[in-house]
């Protein structure tokens, strides 16, 4: 059986490759050559042998079967038949004697039954004649039911092997017995997967199940194959995508049914009664089972039977039982029933009166008739659920209070609620559209009315419904809600919240007065993030200023808080007052929940939102570009509304890396969908962002006409606040096409408005624009180094650099060549570390008239950053979907990198990357 290592063809079989190969090297060692696994249930015992038995047959080597089947164990012989079968004709050259043994025990010939050692005899003569031929190896799966009288002479076999050139591999299910124990065979327990294995193998079998589906099952599944198959085929459709919640115990398919439901039914009735006490409290807390079964139950004795079926086991240490694995959890609530079921939670709620929340959702599932009590219980624990971030388990609780609630209007509220929840923060907009039916058709009150309302604003910006639409239907039920405002009501904060953003979605200042009238009447007083976000992000170039005093104590409770919606809605507070930075490891947080499954979806799009933004300020632009991708993915399959955020980042990088023809392309493309749709956001993005483009191509009177679209030279336009990311480009645009009036009352404005008292960054903006502008060459060197001595000047690298450019140009122009090299030499070098490459050749030229020599323009890189890695991992074997899983990116954005490096590279393709790519790095 040598040169048997596995073939390509069984890289299917994940995470088992490296057992191939280790039971290939152990056959073919001197070890005895007998190999016994073991393994739980549906682990890939039969998967492994049937690898092995491929690899070895490649190799020449001869295989000879038998699978233990249960109807078949008692008939004797019945798995010897199985392996000999193959080779009858075979047997006609053996001694007779032997001959006719072997006939009559397979039943193909008649007389007394032969002795057990005549077989035992007749069959290793048949075998090493075989193995004389070519090598041979004998696989027995299921042995647990193979039948005894075979088990015999396979257990002699199995000893007499050792030196020979047959091998034997057996397959049983752990903690069982079988009759080959004592054959002294080398034994080895067959491991479930790793979890990097499993989500693999689930990537592959269920390609759209989502991340955090995904993450369930892996837990649920604990390294099993077969449940790793089996669990996703009993969820529907909108679980699966976890558009809805799943259920606290996952369902068993038919297959997983039958290994682990018929053991559990087998235990006597107190013992079942115990483990579905403990399988429908999920903690294994004995205190808790003590309880709910009464103080005198002898409950460690009742679980003795479960332990001895190794079901579950106890400890007495830390006084928890645990189920030996989750699918066994399952199948104890499988086979009760629905009585059992119920007086298992009413039990279990009496027992946890010190868990409020644990309580409420015992009771609801006990519960069979409408009852408020438990509603408002299950409601409260909706909340509490919903202020650490679990926003489906808030909107299960909460329909579920729906569910029972006898009165109407308390059901409206409560759907309405979970439809907002489910819109805005799961991603699920088709659930949170039916909930919202179901919400209308119960009567709503005020408060369902603000809820249905603002969810019906994301249910129908992600349709191709217009903007005001959405606006006008959430003013309507805000202004219903009044005329008096409370403060403390979360459906008015939330509605309010989402109306803030409708209006600067819109870009229309005409807009804006219901929300702020609205929050000008919140007695006692807007909450603090509102009250701050009301004046730092509709008009921030006239309220900003004003609102300064609070930033340290919002910046504090942003920090501590525990909710994910109100550090999302923080951050967006500070964006043009740049404090974003001080919440990046937060809003990291975010993501990483975000990416495994762990947290809302809404959530994780607004921090990729704030950091990609954030990354791009700061210079960290490979950072901005993955994070950029990773939220465009997303928003093909949950939020498509959001992709315009996402765009804008990528226009900014083209923009600044020189890349004119995309930037072009890709912001013409968000300003139509802008207009088509009313999101004056977007086209105000697109116009900012392509003011960059045309400034990097040296295009200054498109990149004018841009920066004016934003809001008009000497005026900063009322509610259009992205137009502070534009003040320093828009004074450039107009020095350089010899509009100096109009960038000297811009900068006037500036100045008027204190926009340099927002933050050090336009402090900055403010005093290098101040350069810019100024015709005296002394006065301008002053204020271009007023603004690179700004505390904090260096964080905002592109930025600065630019502004080093320009006084670099300034002292050239003014005749202080010796004194404008250091600042220009420091512009070029920041610009080539970004990949800026038309302010680095700008730098260049620069330098070069002050006479000191540069090195020669460098060739822009082939590749960018991103679609090297990505061709590198391509060119390693990985699939699209396996390279955008591991860099957060959506299959179908590697195919688009993938179809742009192929022509770059002269290759057509995938399998002539790895050639391409090595004449790419050169020699080593």
């Amino acid at each position: 059986m040598k040169d048997s290592e596995p073939s390509h063809r069984r890289s299917q079989i994940v995470g088992r490759i490296q057992d191939v190969q280790w039971v290939c090297r152990f056959l073919e060692g001197d070890s005895g050559r007998g190999l016994h696994i073991v393994g739980e249930a549906g682990v890939g015992k039969t998967t492994l042998l049937d690898a092995v038995a491929e690899a070895v047959g490649e190799a020449d080597c001869r295989v000879l079967r038998a699978n233990g089947v249960e109807f078949e164990a008692d008939v004797s012989f019945a798995g010897l038949h199985q392996i000999l079968t193959p080779v009858l004709d075979d047997i006609e050259r053996l001694p007779s004697e032997y001959r006719e043994a072997l006939l009559v025990a397979l039943g193909f010939g008649a007389g007394p039954v032969p002795g057990r050692l005549l077989l035992v005899n007749a069959t290793l003569t048949l075998l090493r004649q075989l193995a004389a031929e070519r090598p041979l190896l004998l696989i027995v799966d299921d042995l647990p039911w193979l039948d005894r009288a075979s088990a015999v002479i396979l257990g002699f076999v199995a000893r007499r092997l050792s030196g020979g050139t047959v091998g034997f591999l057996a397959a049983s299910r752990a903690g069982g017995a079988n009759l080959l124990d004592h054959s002294g065979l080398y034994e080895t327990e067959l491991e479930p997967l790793d979890d990097d294995s499993a989500h693999l193998l689930l990537a592959a079998r269920y390609p759209g199940l989502a991340a955090r589906v995904r993450a369930r099952v892996v837990a649920e599944a604990r390294g099993n194959p077969l449940a790793l198959m089996e669990l996703p085929r009993e969820l529907t459709a909108s679980q699966r995508t976890a558009q809805e919640d799943l259920p606290m115990v996952l369902p068993l398919g038919e297959r997983l049914r039958e290994l682990f439901v018929t053991r559990v039914a087998a235990l006597t009735a107190d013992a079942r009664r115990l483990l579905l006490l403990a399988a429908l409290d999920g903690t294994g807390d004995l205190r808790v089972l003590h309880r709910a079964v009464g103080t005198d139950a002898a409950v460690l004795e009742d679980l003795a039977p479960a332990e001895q079926e190794r079901l579950v086991r106890t400890d007495s240490a830390t006084r928890r039982v645990a189920f030996r694995h989750p699918l066994i959890r399952s199948a104890v609530v499988e086979a009760s029933t629905l009585a059992q079921r119920r007086a298992a939670h009413q039990a279990l709620a009496a027992a946890l009166a010190e868990r409020p929340e644990r309580q409420a959702w015992h009771l609801a599932e006990a519960a069979i008739e409408p009852d408020e009590q438990v509603a408002l219980r299950l409601q409260d624990a909706a909340h509490s659920v919903l202020h650490r971030g679990d926003a489906i388990g808030a909107v299960a609780a909460l329909t579920r209070a729906a569910e029972l609630s006898p009165v109407a209007d308390d059901r409206a509220r409560r759907l309405a609620e979970a439809a907002y929840l489910g819109a805005e923060a799961t991603g699920d907009v088709a659930g949170a559209s039916e909930l919202l039916q179901r919400a209308q058709a119960a009567e709503p009150g005020s408060s369902a009315a603000l809820y249905a309302a603002a969810a019906a604003v994301y249910v129908l910006i992600n349709t191709e419904a217009e903007l005001i639409t959405a606006y006008r239907l959430l003013v309507g039920a805000i202004e219903a809600a009044g005329p008096d405002y409370d403060a403390d009501d979360p459906a008015l904060i939330d509605a309010l919240h989402t109306l803030q953003l409708v209006c600067w979605w819109s870009g229309r200042a005409d807009l804006w007065a219901p929300f702020v009238n609205a929050v000008g009447r919140l007695k006692p007083s807007p909450p603090p993030v509102l009250a701050m976000a009301a004046r730092t992000f509709p008009d921030p170039a006239r309220t900003g200023v004003e609102a300064l005093s609070d930033v340290r104590q919002v910046r504090e409770l942003l920090l501590r808080t525990t909710d994910p919606t109100v550090l999302v809605r923080g951050a967006t507070a500070t964006v043009y007052i740049d404090r974003v930075g001080e919440l990046r490891d937060r809003l990291w947080e975010l993501v990483r929940q975000g990416r495994d499954g762990s947290g809302q979806v809404r959530r994780h799009l607004g921090a990729l939102m704030h950091l990609c933004m954030e990354d791009f300020l700061t210079g960290e632009w490979a950072e901005a570009q993955r994070l950029a991708d990773e939220g465009a993915a997303l928003c093909e399959t949950e939020y498509p509304f959001f992709a315009w955020y996402f765009q804008y980042n990528q226009v900014l990088l083209h923009g600044a890396r020189g890349e004119t023809k995309a930037g072009e392309a890709l912001a013409e493309r968000m300003e139509r969908w802008g207009v088509r749709r009313g999101v004056g956001s977007a086209v105000a993005f697109a116009h900012q962002a392509r003011t960059l483009v045309c400034l990097g191509a040296g295009d200054y009177e498109a990149a004018y006409r841009h920066a004016t679209a934003l809001t008009p030279a000497g005026t900063m336009a009322p509610y259009v606040a992205h137009a502070l990311w534009g003040v320093y480009d828009l004074v450039e645009a107009a020095v350089r096409t010899g509009r100096d009036a109009e960038a000297a009352a811009h900068l006037s404005t500036l100045r008027e408005l204190r926009v340099d008292r927002l933050s050090e960054r336009y402090a900055m903006l403010v005093a290098g624009a101040s350069g810019l502008c100024e015709a005296d060459d002394a006065t301008a060197v002053a204020h271009f180094e007023q603004a690179l001595s700004v505390p904090g000047a260096e964080r905002w690298v592109f930025e600065a650099a630019r502004i080093r450019l320009a006084l670099g140009e300034r002292l050239r122009r003014s005749g202080g060549r010796g004194s404008a090299r250091v600042p220009l030499t420091a512009a070029l070098d920041a610009f080539s570390r970004l990949g800026a490459a038309p302010w680095a050749e700008r730098a260049r030229t620069e330098l070069r008239a002050t006479g000191q020599p540069t090195l020669p323009t460098a060739t822009p890189p082939l590749l960018t950053p991103q679609e090297l890695e990505i061709a590198h991992l391509a060119a390693s074997g990985l699939s699209n979907k396996q390279i955008g899983e591991r860099l957060y990116i959506s299959h179908r954005t590697v195919g688009a990198h993938l179809y742009k490096v192929y022509p770059k590279l002269g290759i057509t393709t995938r399998a002539a990357l790895r050639d391409a790519l090595t004449a790419l790095d050169g020699p080593a």
